[in-house]
């Protein structure tokens, strides 16, 4: 990687951090770092090669539209327009930019594949799941998943996102995380995921 690229996702990462501190309660901000180590766990253990700076940053900026939700605009691409600006600041490339954009719209989408939606969406969708309802958390090496929640803790993470989700979804009537309230039992999900919190 040239030296002026290295400084551009050395940017990302700084200006995506600090995005994600400013609009992020400290739940929502750890549930972020664990969202990366859940998806970056599962590249290893798939074999997936992902540029991992980019899967970083679309994790940290994954839920920043989340809170307070916008009316009739769905949280993911409110995210989404967030991670637009931090890369306009840095000047990250318009590819890299789509990529991390569209990863982030995509996380919650059910079923985002590594064919069709690239590594970045893929992981990202994996790692957010495996935290939020604990899905493929079994694939884990033993010991894991302990370690990573010890070094991101969840500090009552299934209380707040369930309220967060809630609020999502009466802003966003017919929208996804509605929808999946409705008919996909996602508070039921969250709180039987197994974490404690």
């Amino acid at each position: 990687m040239r030296a002026a690229e290295r400084r551009r996702v050395d940017g990302l990462i700084a200006s995506g951090r600090q995005e994600a501190e400013q609009r992020l309660s400290p739940a929502l901000l750890h549930h972020s770092y664990r969202t990366y180590l859940f998806g970056a766990a599962l590249a290893h253990l798939e074999q997936v090669d992902v540029d991992r700076e980019l899967l970083l940053a679309a994790a940290l900026l994954h839920d920043t539209g989340l809170r307070p939700p916008t009316v009739d605009v769905d949280f993911t691409l409110a995210s989404a327009k967030v991670a637009l600006a931090v890369a306009e600041q840095v000047g990250l490339s318009t590819a890299a930019t789509q990529v991390m954009r569209d990863a982030i719209a995509l996380h919650h989408s059910p079923d985002v594949k590594l064919e069709t939606d690239g590594p970045v969406a893929y992981l990202l969708s994996a790692g957010a799941a495996l935290d939020v309802v604990g899905l493929r958390s079994w694939s884990l090496p033993p010991g894991l998943r302990g370690r990573i929640v010890s070094e991101h803790p969840r500090l009552a993470f299934k209380r707040e996102f369930t309220s967060a989700v809630a609020a999502e979804s009466a802003a966003v009537p017919e929208g996804r995380m509605d929808l999946l309230r409705r008919y996909g039992a996602f508070d039921l999900a969250i709180r039987l995921a197994p974490f404690r919190d």
